[in-house]
């Protein structure tokens, strides 16, 4: 068995034979027998390297389409306004969230919706979703009052404070004032008296 690829310079022993054979004539080097079957394998590695181009720059395409309905400018302004909706709508939603409490805790009559058998376990999951956020939703507004009212009492107290300071060193003022007046006044007296 002829071993491939040992060196370079190493030549087969079917290399030889057909080194003989073309030498001696019984062949020539362009023979139909092995040119046929080189050239036809020769277009079918050159159609296979093609079809692996042609298949390389199709998923290029197919990745570049991708991305360019992300960053095309279209697709953003498109995306970019929906978002602008959506986020008005949050806006008006959150404005009128009492009221929306009590449509959800007291629905309209006769606003049954059809709901599919296999949907109602998502549905009794969503509408819990739901309760839970109208839930919170009210607890960090009361928190955001809550602490709004903290900040005013504080900024109050404060103030407060500060008054309490200075009627405390008026008071320290006067006080020294009024010993210092008792013992003029007692030095006085007892000058007077002599």
């Amino acid at each position: 068995m002829p071993q491939w690829g040992v060196s370079p310079f190493t030549v087969t022993s079917s290399a030889r034979l057909v080194s003989k054979c073309v030498s001696s004539g019984a062949i020539s080097q362009k023979s139909s027998v092995f040119s046929s079957q080189l050239h036809e394998a020769e277009q079918r590695m050159r159609m296979e390297k093609e079809l692996d181009q042609l298949e390389l720059e199709v998923e290029l395409l197919k990745v570049e389409k991708i991305s360019a309905d992300v960053t095309h400018p279209a697709c953003l302004a498109a995306r970019f306004h929906t978002l602008q909706t959506f986020c008005a709508h949050l806006q008006d939603v959150l404005k009128d969230q009492n009221r929306l409490k009590q449509r959800l805790m007291k629905p309209l009559g006769r606003t049954n919706l059809p709901v599919r058998a296999h949907l109602h376990r998502f549905l009794v999951d969503v509408v819990n979703m739901l309760l839970d956020f109208v839930e919170r939703l009210d607890e960090k507004t009361s928190a955001v009052r809550t602490r709004a009212a903290v900040t005013d009492d504080v900024a109050q107290l404060n103030s407060s404070l500060d008054q309490l300071f200075l009627l405390v060193v008026e008071v320290e003022t006067l006080a020294t004032q009024l010993l210092q007046w008792k013992e003029v006044h007692s030095s006085l007296m007892s000058d007077s008296t002599c």
